[in-house]
């Protein structure tokens, strides 16, 4: 008997990956994770993922489609890998992405060994990307057929067990054509609007939120050029993120933007648009996915951010393991913190973590 561990958010793309499921042949569970309690957030859950509306809409297309369905508690884990981190990373100046963590230690980590618990064979999501086996017998990870709607970017650190045990029924899809199979089966959430937010953090205020969760106050300091001049005061550097231009209350007589943070002394450096660009990235944690980390430099279309169209660039493995990416042309607000993940063609490379840039042009 084939079976599956469906990760139901309670949006209508998680509900059609099951029903496709179950239509396939599977013998089906249905799971939704519960990350935190409501009063965890001291904020509204309006427009977010993992709200009890979630649960029960959920529960309500597992009890259509003839599934058992349960809620597993993974409040701890949510809390030390993906919230904690958060934190860390803004305390340190760097911008993090927790949905990529939260897939990466939730979803396809602490979600799949669940299912080897419960003797399920694979974890099942609704996410829009493909999985298939290379011609090298190497687990591919390759972009959905709707760049609009391509999550391949956010699953760049799935490993080739974890790929060996993950289907993307959503995989041949388009997102109109997922609204019409769930308006079809008369699902609850047919029509229901994709979550856009962070989840633990739904009116959008990360300071509030991390100071909330630390319950510190982050010390005020200098905006500064690049020549280290002072320009002004800024409120703490958690409120700031790179390339970042409304809200910095620093009039210069022309558009700034945030350039670095730095943390060791407190300081946000401010410059004009042009200096944002830069040619060079170096990424960390680099996980290799369509084959082993290279010996000799290749060409790549690079991203480095979600929705960022491609660049092309070469990428090379350094000694340490880190792999540096350099751009053909100057990519703006290249950020520490964020994903930067390769692609040859409809096909995932690898991708890491933005550690450093620099070569500025």
């Amino acid at each position: 008997m084939k079976t599956a561990l469906i990760a139901m958010s309670g949006g209508v793309d998680s509900s059609v990956a099951a029903w496709r499921m179950v239509q396939a042949g599977y013998s089906c569970v249905g799971a939704t994770m519960r990350l935190y309690e409501n009063e965890d957030l001291a904020a509204p859950r309006v427009g977010t993922c993992c709200s009890l509306e979630d649960v029960e809409d959920a529960r309500a297309v597992a009890a259509k489609i003839g599934i058992p369905y349960y809620v597993f508690n993974f409040k701890e884990d949510f809390s030390g890998q993906v919230m904690d981190r958060f934190v860390s990373a803004y305390e340190q100046g760097i911008t993090p992405n927790p949905c990529i963590d939260c897939n990466r230690y939730l979803k396809f980590d602490r979600m799949y060994r669940r299912a080897r618990e419960l003797g399920l064979s694979c974890v099942v999501t609704g996410h829009y990307a493909r999985i298939c086996r290379g011609e090298n017998g190497r687990w591919l990870l390759k972009k959905g057929p709707d760049p609009g709607k391509d999550q391949s970017y956010v699953l760049y650190a799935m490993t080739q067990e974890q790929l060996a045990h993950t289907q993307f029924p959503l995989g041949e899809l388009t997102k109109e054509q997922v609204r019409a199979i769930a308006l079809e089966q008369g699902f609850v959430n047919a029509k229901k609007h994709d979550s856009q937010d962070i989840c633990f953090v739904p009116d959008g205020d990360y300071a509030a939120f991390i100071c909330r969760r630390t319950g510190r106050d982050y010390p005020e300091g200098n905006f500064i050029d690049p020549e280290g001049n002072v320009l002004g005061r800024h409120r703490g550097i958690i409120h700031y993120t790179i390339g970042q231009r409304r809200g910095l209350g620093v009039s210069g007589g022309r558009p700034l933007y945030v350039k670095e943070i730095r943390p060791e002394d407190n300081t946000v450096v401010l410059a004009d648009n042009d200096r944002l660009y830069e040619r060079e990235a170096l990424a960390a944690d680099f996980n290799w996915i369509a084959f082993e980390a290279p010996t000799e430099p290749i060409r790549v279309k690079a991203r480095a951010r979600y929705h960022q169209p491609e660049q092309d660039a070469t990428a090379r493995v350094l000694p340490d393991g880190r792999v540096q990416v350099v751009f053909d042309q100057g990519q703006r607000a290249l950020t520490r913190g964020q994903a930067l993940v390769l692609y040859q063609g409809d096909t995932v490379v690898g991708g890491g973590t933005i550690a450093a840039t620099g070569i500025s042009g």
